[in-house]
């Protein structure tokens, strides 16, 4: 993987390499943008101050240097490095690195075995590393773009430290572009708009950004390039989001809870997002609907069906025109009182529902088809409600012997404020009817 850097490294002697290559860091302290992880006050930082360095899950996107940051570690204990990637490697050659890791030990050696795209693994792969970290023939540093929680054992888990790496900031970005220049000798022909939009481009990822600026430094143009310009010559960098994978999960939280915040602009972005990361309009149609009814619920009865709207809107028309109407529901939904008390009322209800299963019905609310369900009480002392003053009998209809409870309590916000009056209106009619 491509390595971060502080400062350069001298170029080799053997013939060209690769510019992320030739600026490998050969210090931690030369790695930028994880100041938080190898600081002294960081995790990294206060494990190798104490002589303690304890097997690792660097998590993290994509160029951010989690190779680099796992050899230099190598470096700093006297470990000897090796590095496998889980996409290419299988039981066979993992039997062949642990036995090398056995000998070394024997040898005095430790080893720092550096697992790229760890999650690779299926469980039984990341078991059989567990029996070699906890005898100390190898000290793991895997790495991994996939949330660990999800796709890591828990055994694994528990014998390593997650340390989560961070995606580079702009600034991050314009100090390694200084450092390439300085590397090359020679300035990017960009103007500053241009050179900003060259650092959009990379998206945080440092790999990604020193192959773009070798690909701008090749150009022989007569003066500097603007924004349009650079944009017809290379193209951005395509967004990071797996359908199925941790950016999927974070950005569709990022979407439900702007909406639920009430922030049209900001549910638009995230929902513009995943559409341009080649999310299924169909999800987000779903989810949308989702959010209708768990975070607006009966304080505006009409966003349920400007989701249904919109969605079968863009049954009709497809993509693109079909996700206009999707938009409109973001929008909806954002600006629309909020309200989750029937959710909330729905869940204590279920709960009540498991812990008092079997209590039957009251009696006076079953129906009697047959004498003999009329001689043992069914239908008996029933009031039809249409027949009562108010259309309201007042009765009870929950089982014998189970105390009334308030679930449902609407907010004083949208339709549910008059929702409220009128089951306060209900209460007192309750409270008269049944006292008469």
């Amino acid at each position: 993987m491509a390595d971060l850097f502080d400062s350069p490294t001298p170029a080799a002697a053997d013939g060209p390499r690769p510019l992320a290559d030739r600026l490998r860091p050969r210090r931690l302290s030369d790695v930028i943008g994880q100041g938080h992880v190898l600081s002294p006050e960081g995790p990294l930082g206060a494990m190798l101050a104490a002589k303690s360095l304890s097997s690792l899950i660097l998590w993290g996107p994509p160029g951010v240097g989690k190779t680099t940051i796992a050899r230099l570690l190598a470096d700093e204990t006297d470990l000897a490095f090796v590095q496998i990637s889980a996409i290419f490697t299988g039981v066979p050659d993992l039997k062949k690195v642990f036995e090398a890791a056995r000998i070394r030990r024997q040898n005095g050696q430790g080893t720092l075995l550096f697992v790229d795209e760890i999650h690779r693994f299926n469980k039984a792969q990341q078991d059989g590393f567990l029996p070699h970290m906890e005898d100390g023939t190898i000290l793991l540093v895997g790495a991994t773009t996939e949330n660990p929680s999800f796709e890591l054992n828990a055994a694994l888990l528990s014998r390593a430290q997650v340390i989560v790496l961070e995606r580079l900031s702009l600034t991050d970005l314009e100090h390694m572009a200084q450092r390439a220049e300085k590397e090359m000798n020679r300035n990017l022909p960009l103007t500053g708009e241009a050179r900003e939009a060259l650092l959009e481009m990379a998206d945080g990822d440092g790999r990604a950004l020193l192959n773009l600026i070798e690909q701008v430094a090749a150009w022989r143009v007569d003066r500097p390039l603007d924004r349009a310009q650079l944009s017809t010559r290379l193209m951005r960098r395509a967004t990071r989001y797996d359908k199925s994978g941790d950016e999927h999960y974070n950005l569709i939280s990022a979407l439900h809870k702007s909406i639920r915040g009430s922030d049209p602009d900001a549910a638009l972005y995230w929902f513009a997002r995943m559409l341009e990361g080649g999310e299924d309009s169909r999800f987000l149609a779903r989810r949308l609907t989702r959010m209708a009814v768990e975070d607006i619920g009966l304080a505006d009865p009409q966003a349920q069906q400007v989701c249904l709207e919109g969605w079968q809107t863009y049954e009709r028309l497809g993509s693109p025109e079909g996700e206009l109407a999707l938009a409109q529901a973001v929008v909806y939904l954002a600006l629309a009182p909020k309200s989750n008390a029937v959710y909330t009322a729905y869940k204590a209800a279920r709960t009540a529902a498991r812990e008092t299963g079997s209590h039957a019905p009251p009696k006076h609310i079953l129906n009697a088809p047959t004498r003999l369900m009329k001689d043992i009480g069914y239908g008996a002392g029933y009031a039809y409600d249409h027949d009562q003053e108010d259309a309201f009998s007042g009765q009870d209809y929950f089982p014998e012997g189970m105390k009334r409870p308030v679930w449902y309590a609407p907010p004083e916000r949208g339709f549910e404020r008059e929702l409220k009056k009128r089951i306060e209106y209900f209460a007192k009619l309750r409270i008269k009817r049944q006292g008469t």
